[in-house]
């Protein structure tokens, strides 16, 4: 059995609705894990800032216009009315539940029950047009079986069990049908996996049913060697380890969430990112693979700031490197690269929020200097110490843009260079015509 999850583009139209439902009624008997409509949690997060500011004419304003949306999509996708009803009946229950939230109080527990309504929605219309097809579906409610613990952490076991007793219940359907992204939280809580969202939820499900196959499916054809948008004749990366896709995903590879395949791979279950717009085409297969003496894909995160402390205090000295993080600990903010000498320390972070208060802190043991509008350029492979020209190679393509920070040695897949947000696409560019000829 193979667990395969659709994004919000691939079923954000009623005829991607139907080309989906035709697409896995092909592959036999699997789970199957559905996004919300794209553009829904959008208007969903709308909804709720509605809410949150008291303004009741807003909310129903926008739900109206939702649902609207909905009921179009409806008229397009059933052919008959007895499905066309039952369906109307399914997606009517839910805004009016999202109507229900009109008293004066709405905390963050609201808000999560209103966003976790477009997977229900977006399934909803799937369960009811499969039946309408002649597939024998069964819907597996994620809210029966997917829970995290007092840590917000997945609870496994839980998972395992639940998910196991509801498959046993229907042994004969064709497909399984689920929502990605929603839970509930070790209080019964409706909340939900935040990061990786249903890619999570994939990724989770495949591990506890001990899956063939985690397919993820999107409008991309796998992971790119760079980024499309701004690097011309891009190619999907066939094959990547699952620590090169984490690398590329956590750096700017937004077709993956980073921690969305960790328990594939500590299940060791390959993740295989599909293309629903050319579902015949390889895309790209992450696995325990071995390594090929390689350099895969090159990657950019933008938004960085770079932090340098300098103080004579460091040399020789023990503690001070402690004292410096944790400082970005008690402001709960995390560094993605360090570089260090005799008399100082060079980081960066991706969120400022907390960045004045950080460098009144460090100003106490050292001159501080900030640089704003960086990009993390991340180079990802076989990059063991041992593979001899791989670091050169990056250095060398690189030679005319000024580069701030390198980080190399903390990973087996990575090399990290920063530069500035002006040089990123000159950077991105030179770099494919370099290590992709």
């Amino acid at each position: 059995m193979k667990v395969l999850k659709f994004g919000g583009t691939s079923v954000g139209s009623a005829q991607r609705i139907k080309d989906v439902a035709a697409l896995v009624a092909k592959r036999g008997k699997n789970i199957i894990v559905l996004s919300a409509m794209s553009g829904t949690t959008n208007s969903l997060v709308e909804i709720s800032d509605y809410l949150y500011k008291k303004n009741i004419t807003g909310a129903k304003e926008t739900i109206n216009a939702l649902e609207a949306k909905y009921m179009r999509t409806i008229d397009e996708l059933f052919a008959t009315e007895e499905h066309r009803r039952a369906a109307t009946e399914a997606i009517k229950e839910r805004f009016d539940f999202i109507r229900s939230f009109n008293k004066p109080i709405f905390t963050l527990f609201e808000e999560k029950e209103i966003l976790a309504q477009g997977e229900l929605i977006s399934t909803a219309l799937m369960f009811n047009y499969m039946k309408e097809s002649g597939i024998n579906v069964v819907m597996l409610p994620a809210l029966e079986f997917m829970r995290t613990d007092k840590n917000a952490e997945p609870d496994s076991q839980y998972i395992q069990d639940k998910l196991g007793t509801l498959l046993n219940e229907s042994p004969d359907a064709d497909i399984y049908l689920t929502q990605g992204y929603i839970c509930r939280n070790a209080y019964g809580e409706i909340d939900n996996l935040q990061r990786g969202g249903s890619d999570y939820t994939a990724s989770l499900i495949g591990a506890a049913v001990k899956a063939d196959e985690i397919e993820i499916w999107t409008d991309i054809d796998g992971m790119h060697n760079n980024d499309p948008r701004f690097v011309e004749g891009t190619k999907p990366v066939s094959e990547l380890h699952f620590e090169e896709a984490a690398e590329l995903a956590y750096f700017g590879a937004k077709i993956l969430h980073p921690t969305c395949v960790l328990p594939a791979k500590l299940n060791n279950i390959p993740v295989r990112l599909l293309n629903t717009m050319q579902p015949d085409a390889h895309g790209t297969l992450i696995y325990n693979s071995r390594p090929d003496h390689s350099i895969k894909a090159v990657a950019a995160k933008d938004n960085i700031t770079a932090i340098k402390i300098k103080s004579s205090r460091m040399l020789l000295a023990y503690g001070f490197m402690r004292k410096v993080f944790e400082i970005f600990e008690t402001h709960r903010t995390s560094i993605d690269m360090v570089a260090t000498s005799e008399v100082g320390v060079s980081v960066t972070i991706d969120n400022e929020r907390n960045l004045h208060s950080i460098i009144e802190d460090l100003k106490k043991f050292g001159t501080v200097s900030v640089d704003h509008d960086m990009v993390i350029i991340c180079v990802v492979g076989d990059l063991e110490w041992q593979n001899r020209g791989f670091e050169a190679e990056v250095i060398n393509a690189l030679k005319d843009i000024p580069v701030r920070m390198i980080s190399y040695g903390g990973s087996n897949y990575n090399i990290s260079l920063l530069v500035r947000k002006s040089d990123k696409v000159e950077a991105l560019n030179l770099l494919s015509k370099r290590l992709f000829k």
